[in-house]
């Protein structure tokens, strides 16, 4: 079959976040084509290029959200007026104390056929009418009180993030030669990547799939914390009926996790729809990790990740104090960078700390003291990988406040380390019963944990035995290539042919519509249908007038 697959910022570009889960799906399914549909996330990505891709992907077709050039559409007085209509509808459901699924879906798809038949619509979202609409959706009787204290610079912040959020609208992959020749779109993620997916099975009745390893809208509930109420209530909103109307028409929703599912089924998502599919993870880096347990020094902890303040190793920190006092000879491995200024001043901040916590201890007058705890990176001689860190201690600790899908976790689990983990975001669904889980923000329960594992390696290897049981049995590459190839056969086993496929020719290829499609005659004998009595008297002949 002919996939279409939906991505933002990630596959097929170098580095993209997310990006290899696809490329291990696109080609560990090399039986079928792909044609990949790829919003970029900046101009460094672009200019990074793309990774190989493989025999099997038959075209990619790229475009910028972070950016759009004016197309120099100028609208007439009627598609003015509809523009006007249907941006007016949307804004006022999402100024609405009640928003309706159906009159956002309305004006979102009329919006979405106006940008077809004029050519795009990017002036006109950026347009004074646009906030003009904003404006008087906020200032109309009925809506909430959020809404109606929007302020200009309020309107305007809320009209810029809907244009970028409504520019796949403008696109031209919505003809029968784009996505209209797929049997199926595959959408990376939600929200505004899963769009052209929507559009696609509006403009052609295609079927679609979404994918979320991370909940969307709740990525937008974390993000914008200094914005005024009016912003984040608007676009809240916005975000909310899009995931609602999107999980409404995709023939199924695939979460990564538990915790990713209740997200999707809180925001409108059928369970019927719903299927869990862990993500797959490439074990063979961790192979010989995890058959020599023994390698591990016992008396090391190891925190593997990105440093960022979601991960709270202030609260790390804090606890490793307290197992010092139990354990004097314990070490702590910090392995991981920061991502963004944010994290590097947050890595700054930890570093300060440690120094306080742990001033240099030395043996004699006349030696150097050493801290227990290291900063550190992987690529260097000392650690040159990620499995490399695991390997090397004896206990793995995960302290974050806020957690997806805890990949560093399952990559300590193939190397079969015990793990110390806070109850966030899937970590308890990830190990099940194989590691020790305790509350978020509490170093004095973390450092209880580490201490009765650092005591007892029988209990460590016993756990880590289980753990890398659990994850080669749940989470492999092998076991999401064979879920999404019986979720792709389900999906189109339940469409019918949108067209009909031809040959080099031109003549239709044999078996292109299943047999089932159309059956000529009956299955049994038709029932004798009830003939009216004027039908059975003798008919009157009829007469002809000559003039």
């Amino acid at each position: 079959m002919r996939i279409g697959l939906l991505t933002e910022g990630g596959y097929p570009y170098v580095g993209g976040e997310g990006g290899l889960w696809c490329d291990r799906l696109v080609r560990g399914l090399d039986r079928h084509e792909f044609d990949v549909y790829a919003f970029s996330s900046g101009e460094a990505q672009e200019d990074a290029g793309w990774v190989p891709l493989p025999p099997q992907v038959g075209r990619v077709r790229t475009a910028p959200l972070w950016t759009a050039e004016d197309d120099g559409v100028v609208h007439g007085r009627r598609a003015r007026r509809r523009f006007s209509e249907h941006y007016g509808e949307l804004a006022a459901v999402l100024c609405a104390a009640t928003p309706e699924a159906d009159r956002f879906a309305t004006a979102l798809l009329g919006l979405a056929e106006l940008a077809r038949d004029e050519g795009g619509l990017v002036a006109a979202l950026r347009s004074e009418t646009a906030v003009r609409a904003l404006e008087r959706a906020c200032r109309a009787p009925g809506a909430r009180r959020t809404a109606r204290e929007a302020r200009v610079p309020d309107l305007l912040t809320v009209a810029a993030h809907l244009e970028r959020a409504l520019r796949p609208l403008s696109l031209d992959w919505y003809e029968e030669d784009g996505l209209g020749a797929v049997d199926l779109c595959h959408a990376a993620a939600g929200g505004v990547t899963a769009l052209p997916g929507l559009l696609a099975h509006h403009f052609f009745g295609i079927p679609f799939l979404v994918t979320e390893y991370g909940v969307r809208l709740r990525t937008h509930y974390l993000t914008r914390p200094d914005s005024s109420p009016a912003v984040r209530s608007l676009l809240a909103a916005f975000h909310g009926a899009l995931a609602s109307e999107t999980y409404r028409r995709a023939a199924f929703v695939t979460p990564g996790n538990t915790h990713a599912r209740r997200w999707q089924e809180r925001c409108g998502a059928d369970r019927c729809k719903v299927r869990t599919v862990y993500p797959g993870m490439d074990a063979a880096p961790f192979a010989e990790a995890g058959e020599s347990p023994e390698t591990a020094d016992p008396h090391t902890l190891v925190w593997v990740g990105r440093v960022e303040p979601a991960k709270d190793l202030v609260s790390l920190l804090h606890a490793f104090a307290a197992i010092r006092k139990e354990e004097p000879r314990t070490r702590l491995r910090i392995v991981g960078g920061p991502a963004d200024p944010e994290g590097a001043a947050y890595l700054g901040h930890c570093r300060a700390l440690a120094a306080q916590l742990f001033p240099d201890e030395a043996e004699g007058p006349h030696s150097v003291g050493a801290n227990p705890v290291s900063f550190e990176e992987t690529g260097g001689p000392d650690l040159p990988t990620r499995t490399a860190a695991y390997a090397s201690a004896a206990v793995t600790v995960l302290s974050s406040v806020v957690e997806g899908f805890p990949a560093g976790l399952v990559e300590a689990m193939f190397c079969g380390r015990a793990t110390v983990s806070t109850d966030v975001g899937a970590v308890v669904e990830a190990i099940g019963g194989t590691g020790l889980v305790v509350p978020p923000r509490n170093p004095r329960a973390l450092a209880d944990a580490c201490v009765s594992l650092l005591r007892d390696p029988e209990r460590r290897a016993r756990l880590g035995a289980a753990a890398r049981a659990r994850a080669l049995e749940l989470f492999t590459v092998d076991q999401n290539i064979a879920a999404f190839h019986g979720i792709y056969l389900e999906i189109v086993a339940r469409t019918p042919a949108c067209r009909l496929p031809l040959d080099g020719t031109g003549a239709p290829l044999p078996f292109a519509a299943p047999a089932e499609a159309h059956v000529p005659g009956h299955w049994t004998e038709p029932a004798p249908r009830a003939v009216p009595t004027w039908a059975t008297q003798t008919p009157v002949p009829a007469t002809e007038t000559v003039r």
